[in-house]
Formats: structure tokens, sequence, C-alpha cells
């Protein structure tokens, strides 16, 4: 009976301390997750160094920090530069905007009217609904700026910690605390590398393959949008990048509505070559992600579409790798416990 007591108040112990490292942890939990991510892209390149060039464990481990940084950190700085820039100049040229869509409206109304189509209410629709989203996106691009200038001194804090725990989990990889982790897996070992090799697989699959379509996708409208001068290039690349991640639909919630922006405005040629690009990186994303999942592995769609939508509601972007992730992890949780446990 002691021996149970005994049991029970060691687990509310770890309980109550687990909940309070947790509560204490949570403003920072996306830089945690952060420099997990780049730990398993960095980890190949830290092992060159310290095997095959024989680099001591703290100086490889400061070199690959230092790579990170021009890889990662310094050209998503620049790219937020643009695209905030990109936000301003959409800001001041809004009245410009909106008049080229009711500009649009009245040519799609006086093209419905050759119909005898009545399309007042029609051309009264857009134009409100233009005031409405040119409202919304002044308050919230308004709320976005404030908010990122308010939050730069935590997001220094939590770069550094992210830094720092990329530091440590390299010189520490093979120590006894990292031991200690492992042995405190509610699992056997077998089990516990499953999970390991898991992380790096949903990490490796969702930035090398969905990645690669991102850029690529990204890539091609950002340049279209360029050649055509369509206001907020890089934004809305920026954009389609992200969304390319989404199985199934992807870019083509900018591509698509970018044409029919270019048709209000009777620009015919940059709606023909947008709705070209977007047929052509539609056709490049059914080409290209099997063939660099093929090689990496595969996330089921729905489990990645899902993953996503649950990921980015709660970690935002970084969401994109963590969703898929959690989900996998919840699915082979429950499929060892079964095993070990049940079975």
């Amino acid at each position: 009976m002691k021996k149970a007591v005994k049991m029970a108040l060691a687990l509310l112990i770890i309980a109550v301390l687990t909940v309070l490292i947790v509560y204490a942890t949570l403003p920072f939990l996306n830089y945690i997750f952060g420099a997990l991510i780049l730990f398993t892209i960095f980890r190949s390149l830290y092992h060159f160094l310290v095997r095959r060039l024989r680099i001591r464990k703290q100086i490889a481990a400061v070199l690959v920090i230092i790579v990170s940084i021009f890889v990662v950190l310094i050209p998503l700085y620049f790219l937020l530069s643009v695209i905030v820039s990109e936000i301003q100049q959409l800001l001041l040229n809004q009245a410009s905007i909106i008049a080229s869509i009711e500009s649009g409206a009245v040519s799609v109304t006086h093209l419905l009217s050759r119909f005898n189509i009545p399309a007042d209410i029609f051309q009264t629709k857009i134009e409100d609904k233009a005031m409405e989203l040119a409202s919304q996106a002044v308050n919230y691009t308004s709320l976005f700026i404030l908010g990122s200038i308010q939050s730069l001194s935590h997001q220094s804090v939590g770069i550094l910690i992210m830094y720092f725990l990329i530091y440590y989990l390299f010189t520490g990889e093979d120590s006894d605390f990292m031991r200690q982790i492992s042995v405190a897996v509610p699992f056997n070992e077998e089990n516990t590398a499953t999970l390991l090799n898991e992380f790096r697989r949903i990490v490796r699959t969702t930035l090398t393959a969905s990645g690669a379509v991102a850029l690529a996708q990204g890539g091609v409208l950002t340049i279209v949008f360029l050649i055509f001068d369509v206001q907020g290039a890089f934004l809305w690349g920026a954009i389609a990048a992200i969304l390319s991640f989404l199985p199934l639909v992807g870019a083509a919630f900018v591509w698509i509505p970018a044409t029919i922006v270019q048709l209000f405005q009777a620009d015919y040629t940059a709606a023909i070559a947008i709705l070209a690009a977007g047929l052509f990186i539609s056709v490049l994303d059914n080409f290209l992600r099997p063939i660099v999942q093929n090689t990496v592995g595969k996330i089921h769609p729905f489990l990645s579409l899902l993953g996503i939508v649950i990921g980015v509601s709660l970690f935002g972007l970084i969401g994109i790798v963590i969703g898929p992730l959690l989900l996998s992890y919840f699915i082979l949780t429950v499929q060892m416990f079964s095993r070990e446990y049940l079975s």
C-alpha cells in the first residue's frame, strides 16, 4: 500500500512539474520546435565536420549555426522586409486598386446588360465588397505591423534560445543527458528509435518534398507577377509558396483570383500569362511532388492536410511541419501502446 501511495505521489509530482515546465516554455515553444527542426536538417553537416574533418564538437556546432544563419535566418529576414514593404505599398495604393476593381465591375455590368441580364445589383455588390475588403486589409495589416514591432524583443530572445538549444543538441548528442531522455520515453528501445526516425522523416519530407514544390510554385508566380507589374509580387509569391504545402488546393488560391483581377482591370495579356503560369505550376506539382516524395518519403495527403490545418492554427507558420508530425506521433504512439501494453 505504501508503495502504491508513493508511486501515486511521484506521478503527481511529475505531472505538476510537467505542466509548470510546459506553461513556462509555452511562449517559446515555436523556437524550441525550430531548434529541433534545424538540428534535424543540419545534423548530416555536423556529422561530416566532426567525423570526416575531425573538427572538435564545439567548433563544428558553432560553424553549423553560422551556416544556418546565412542559409535560413538572413534570407528569411530580407524576404520579410520585402513583404512588409510591399504591404505598405498596397496600403498606399489601395484607392487605385479599388478604382480598378470598380472599373472592372462596370465592364462586367455592360457585358451582362448586352444579354439582357440585370447587373446593377452585381456592380453594387462588387463595389461594396471591394470597400469592405480594403478596410479589413488596412486593419489587419496595421495590427500585423504593430504586433511585429512590439514582439521584436520576444523574437530576439526566442532566436537566442533556439540557437543555444541547437548548440547543446549538437554538442550533447551522445551525452548521458540525452541517453536519460531516451530512457524516460515510456516505450522500448525499438519504438523510441521509431519515434526519432519518424521525426526525421516528417521533417525531411515536409521541408524537402513539399518545400521544393513550394519554392518552385512561389518562384514561378513571383517572376510572372514581376514581369507584368502586379502589385505585391513577392507578397503573393510568398503566400502561394505557403499555400503550396496544402495538398490538392495550394497555390490555386492565389493565381485564380489574380487572373480574375487582371480580367477586371482589362489587362488580358497579364491574365492569360498568370493563367498559363498557374496551369504550369499545377502540372509541375503533380509531376515534381511524387518524384521527390518517392526519393525522400511520403506523407498521406489527408494526414498532411489535416496536420497543416491543426499545426498552423496552433503554432503559426512553423505548424506546417509540426502539425503533420503531431498527427503522425499520435497514430504511432497509439499503435505502440497497443503492441506493448495491450497485446
